[in-house]
Order: structure tokens, then C-alpha cells, then sequence
């Protein structure tokens, strides 16, 4: 059922120019994840210089709060803590 797989969003400002960012994110969100998650979704955000990235209500990653932008590895451990804490990520676990 699609309803109890989890959906990330991405939320980016348009205005600093970070959707091929949030997209390349979702694009190594969905390589890794396809068959776990309902969506990825990208949203611009009204809030200048936010890139941030929630899975369900949980926060994952605040570009303001963390003071850089996330690698994929980064993001994928944290997505496969939450989704599948058993999977290996193979050379992103590295």
C-alpha cells in the first residue's frame, strides 16, 4: 500500500537558484530508495536560502541549522536509519 510508504520532501528557494540541487537530491533519493518511498517531492520555498529535507514529519536536514549543504551519503544514511535500519548502502555506508 503507497499510503504507509513514506514520502521526502524537499524544500528549496528558487530564488538562490537550488532546484537542480533538490533535484539531483531526489534523483539519488529515488536510485537508492525507489522501491521504499511513496514520493520525493520538491517544493519551493517562500523562505529565502531554505533547503531543507523532511521525511514525513521528521526533519532530516536544515541547510541553516547544519551550515552546509547535505552529500547524498549523507542524507541516505539518515533516510535508511529511518526507513530500513538493516540495509547496507554498499559503498555510501563507507
Amino acid at each position: 500500500m503507497n499510503n504507509m510508504k513514506p514520502t521526502i520532501e524537499i524544500e528549496y528557494c528558487p530564488k538562490c537558484g537550488w532546484l537542480l540541487r533538490a533535484a539531483w537530491m531526489a534523483q539519488e533519493l529515488l536510485t537508492t530508495f525507489g522501491d521504499d518511498l511513496h514520493a520525493v517531492q520538491l517544493r519551493p520555498s517562500e523562505v529565502a536560502g531554505r533547503y531543507t529535507i523532511t521525511i514525513g514529519e521528521e526533519l532530516l536536514w536544515d541547510r541553516k541549522r547544519e551550515g552546509h549543504f547535505p552529500e547524498p551519503k549523507e542524507i541516505k544514511q539518515r533516510v535508511r536509519d529511518i526507513i530500513a535500519p538493516d540495509r547496507s548502502l554498499g559503498h555510501s555506508d563507507r
